[in-house]
């Protein structure tokens, strides 16, 4: 019984531990343009069942209950909260940020397709719109020489004005990812997701159709991290951690007393 114990103790400093890992995680991006937070998810582990409910119990009668020990807690998955975040006025033309759902679309240095909700983009060298990274959005949009006034429409239109044109010249249009299960996509550095099987195949269409968010020009959305609400899981966490210690310390002590009475 108290090894059990001891096992069951340790499950929990791990499960914790994750968890405050998650909660460190949040925390240190609350800055990051277009964030999402993540949740820690625990299940328990496998339970020893020693007498099952309805087992005989004479030869007239049956257990009303049973006797299950459980083994300890596991950490079954991370969740990332996909709600909005604040949308924050820049002033700069590249700044782009999505009012409802969806996702940018980016061409990875692998030929791979990333997704992002961080719209801080700039102008490459030959005049390609690109992340910080230099990575290419797609489809490519190029900004011209002589290019004066850039302009993002809602639905993600890029038109410009260039020196010699009397009128704005259209550039191309942005296209939305979308997701059946955005929650299922894979989160890679740089602010960037990848499409996996849980995620389902992405959705491309026009902002502001089909459920997607408005593109808002000269803003950037900031992450949903709330630091009052992390702070307060910490130290819940950290409440439980101390609890799984001194489960370790006590059963240690029962075991020294067991070991000095035999």
């Amino acid at each position: 019984m108290p090894s059990s114990a001891l096992h069951v103790a340790r499950t929990g400093l791990e499960a914790q531990d994750a968890r405050m890992q998650v909660i460190s995680n949040n925390l240190a991006n609350v800055g990051t343009t277009g964030f999402k937070r993540d949740r820690t998810n625990f299940s328990t582990l496998a339970y020893q069942a020693a007498r099952v409910a309805g087992q005989a119990s004479s030869n007239q009668t049956e257990y009303a209950e049973g006797l299950n020990l459980g083994t300890g807690v596991q950490v079954q998955s991370t969740s990332r909260i996909v709600t909005q975040g604040t949308l924050n006025q820049t002033g700069n033309a590249l700044d782009l940020a999505l009012d409802g759902d969806g996702y940018f679309q980016i061409e990875m240095p692998n030929g791979e397709m990333g997704y992002t909700r961080a719209g801080n983009f700039t102008r490459s060298a030959d005049g390609q719109l690109v992340t910080t990274q230099g990575y290419p959005v797609q489809p490519a949009i190029n900004l011209p020489e002589g290019v004066t006034t850039i302009s993002v429409a809602t639905d993600g239109t890029v038109s410009a004005m260039v020196d010699g044109d009397a009128e704005p010249v259209e550039l191309g249009q942005l296209v939305i990812a979308s997701f059946a299960n955005p929650g299922g996509l894979r989160p890679i550095s740089g602010n960037f997701l990848e499409e996996t099987a849980g995620s389902g195949p992405v959705i491309l269409g026009v902002a502001g159709e089909n459920g997607r968010g408005n593109v808002q020009q000269g803003m950037l959305e900031g992450s949903n991290v709330n630091v009052v609400q992390e702070l307060v899981d910490m130290i819940e966490t950290q409440r439980a951690y101390e609890i799984s210690s001194k489960m370790i310390s006590s059963v240690d002590e029962m075991l020294s007393n067991a070991n000095q009475v035999l």
